[in-house]
């Protein structure tokens, strides 16, 4: 890191990214560039991007507590698999070209952002089926979405807040403060794997992730108090940018 504009910079970048991601799970759209514009080559960017991920967990758990009241057995549970997902994926990235999903993400992504658009007909269809809890459908859909967490990780987010609403919870706000506790645990075991098999810039990542700290508290005040309608186009709009980003940069 170069000068002190660059740090102030990556912390202003930080706050916007942990804001965009704990309201609606498009961190990396914002963050993952700035890395990049910092001068960090893609892969460097990668890894440091995921382990500043890191403090979105903390920041946004301190901001959730109304809506995570009485998950602390959920939570454990979910979050044990989806950290497993998350570590597995981190290794993958050691193995496997970094590009082995350039193809298909974009579509994920695109995919992930429809069924968020179209999430409450589909709520409905379920709850006329008379399942009211979708979790024993959940492990398979949330490991592999944790492990391309781990791997990759844009786009991570919007793809678990869907499956949050359409198997767990159709309240929004209790959806995507779910999504970051799941979020959080693939991250964490992710960085973990990270930070012990490959070198981390680590002046890139501190700045960015104290950043992210303070906007991911945000983020879900933000959620809590904003229009359930206008939120959910918001993210879906977000989820398209990024698919559309994404398929260009592949």
């Amino acid at each position: 890191m170069s000068s002190t504009f660059e740090v102030v910079a990556l912390i202003a970048a930080g706050v916007a990214a942990g804001i965009v991601g704990s309201a609606g799970g498009i961190t990396s759209l914002v963050s993952y560039p700035a890395l990049l514009v910092a001068g960090l080559p893609a892969l460097d960017a990668a890894v440091a991007n995921n382990v500043a991920l890191v403090t979105c967990w903390p920041g946004s758990a301190l901001a959730s507590g109304q809506e995570l009241r009485g998950r602390a057995a959920w939570l454990g549970r979910w979050c044990l698999v989806a950290a497993a997902g998350g570590a597995l994926g981190a290794g993958l990235l050691f193995v496997t070209p970094v590009d082995a999903f350039d193809r298909i993400v974009p579509w994920l992504v695109l995919g992930s952002s429809l069924v968020l658009a179209l999430e409450p007909r589909l709520t409905a269809w379920r709850e006329r089926r008379g399942v009211r809890d979708g979790s024993r459908t959940l492990p398979i859909p949330l490991i592999a979405v944790s492990i391309y967490n781990g791997y990759f990780g844009a786009g991570a987010g919007v793809m678990t807040l869907t499956l949050m609403l359409v198997l767990i919870d159709g309240r929004l706000a209790t959806a995507n403060a779910l999504k970051n506790m799941l979020i959080g645990a693939a991250s964490v075991s992710a960085a973990v794997v990270l930070a012990v098999s490959a070198p981390v810039a680590w002046s890139y990542a501190v700045p960015l992730g104290a950043g992210m700290l303070v906007g991911s508290n945000l983020g879900p005040r933000l959620a809590r108090r904003m229009p359930t309608r206008v939120l959910r186009l918001l993210i879906v709009a977000l989820g398209l940018v990024l698919a559309v980003d994404l398929y260009r940069a592949g």
